[in-house]
């Protein structure tokens, strides 16, 4: 592999210099330019390393282990050749077996990818090992859980306009007016802080979810203000249409990974109505690290087949149906919806396997529709709820973090 990368470069347009696949005594792939460039990247914009690892003293089985884990990262820097990048990156997975999603844009890069652990192991060290990366990307950036490449369906790498779907132009709303980071331990003391003024009806500080409600509901920090919005890109309108409760508050943002808090604090940011505003870093994945028992309760969201993990016993939410404790997610059983389901095993028992009436009664018939084909957002529940709810909550319950 590492002596065919370049040609395999060439031959899919990147233009591969034959140094970028040369391997050093140790066997590890070398940085493209790194003679020229005694830190390995350059202080502008480094180009990209077309350089795969060397799997010559790995087997097949230990590659392809089911056996494994999901890492969750990103990266945002300016990155000249998106198409480059997003090249090498599909042809980096495939080399090591791995399957999962990666979004490239000229901002950055954001992945969860699943493989063995071995596979996972190379991974990361080549991606801090690419010039692009260099000194912005580190260890400590690649959140891991128990899993393997049968966690994802497929391998899908693409080139998009942003590295998670806000829907506003990164040129407006940059990721380099973030809001202040603060690491597991300082965002603990802080929702510790939080939680105490609030019971005494003398907290000035929001805890803000920055995920879609179906995260939400099956996990979150106690006390937090949990925005019902169904995707990311209504962040922005949720702020717009509830700017009146965030005038004069710090807040504290957090999601799964830190990813949209990036984009997400700095467009609140940008209404220059908070005193202060300021993120989890690492998101929910680190925090459960280093506080598997601390203020978050419930399950944390995943976007792939395993829906979830968990990190404490406690479940709150509940069955659609009839309202037991339950915290499993499915897909809705029609085929078309893609709705999840919160459904527990004796109503599924009961054919009750569906989102709403709607789908249920459409599962039930024969379509005369090609097979296949998917019909988003026809169902009952998702037609009833607010695309972007404005927040009815009093002063004084949003002050005791209700």
């Amino acid at each position: 592999a590492l002596h065919h990368s370049g040609d395999v470069g060439q031959q899919a347009g990147l233009g591969a210099e034959p140094a970028e696949a040369a391997a050093s005594p140790a066997g590890r792939p070398t940085p493209a330019g790194s003679a020229a460039r005694p830190n390995g990247h350059s202080c502008s914009n480094p180009e990209i390393s077309w350089a795969l690892p060397d799997i010559s003293h790995v087997s097949r089985d230990d590659l392809a282990s089911q056996v494994g884990e999901v890492l969750l990262y990103y990266c945002y820097c300016e990155v000249k050749d998106p198409e480059k990048l997003c090249a090498w990156q599909k042809a980096l997975c495939q080399h090591l077996h791995l399957t999962g999603k990666v979004r490239v844009a000229s901002e950055g890069i954001n992945g969860t990818v699943g493989g063995s652990k071995v596979a996972t192991s190379l991974y990361i060290e080549v991606m801090l090992s690419q010039p692009l990366f260099k000194n912005i990307l580190c260890q400590e950036d690649f959140k891991s859980s128990t899993g393997g490449a049968h966690c994802f369906p497929d391998l899908r790498v693409g080139v998009f306009k942003e590295i998670v779907p806000m829907g506003i132009d990164p040129k407006i709303v940059s990721y380099k007016d973030t809001g202040i980071h603060l690491s597991p331990q300082e965002f603990h003391r802080e929702v510790k802080q939080y939680l105490s003024q609030a019971s005494q009806g003398q907290s000035d500080t929001i805890l803000l979810d920055c995920r879609n409600f179906y995260e939400s509901k099956i996990g979150h920090f106690q006390g937090c203000l949990a925005p019902d919005i169904r995707k990311f890109s209504y962040f922005p309108t949720y702020v717009d249409e509830n700017l009146e409760l965030f005038k004069d508050k710090r807040v504290l943002m957090y999601c799964t990974g830190g990813i949209r808090c990036e984009r997400g604090s700095a467009y609140l940011r940008s209404k220059a109505v908070c005193r202060e505003v300021y993120q989890l870093k690492g998101g929910i994945h680190k925090y459960l690290e280093e506080f598997p028992d601390g203020f978050y309760r419930g399950k944390l969201f995943v976007f792939d087949d395993r829906y979830a993990i968990c990190s404490n016993e406690d479940i709150i939410s509940a069955c659609r149906y009839c309202g037991v404790l339950w915290d499993q997610y499915k897909l809705c059983s029609s085929q078309h919806c893609r709705q999840l389901v919160l459904t527990c095993p004796s109503c599924c028992s009961k054919g009750l396997t569906a989102c709403c009436p709607v789908c249920q009664e459409k599962e039930l018939k024969v379509t005369s529709r090609a097979s296949g084909q998917t019909l988003k957002e026809e169902c009952e529940c998702t037609r009833r709820r607010p695309r972007v709810p404005i927040e009815r909550v009093s002063q004084r319950m949003l002050d005791m973090g209700k």
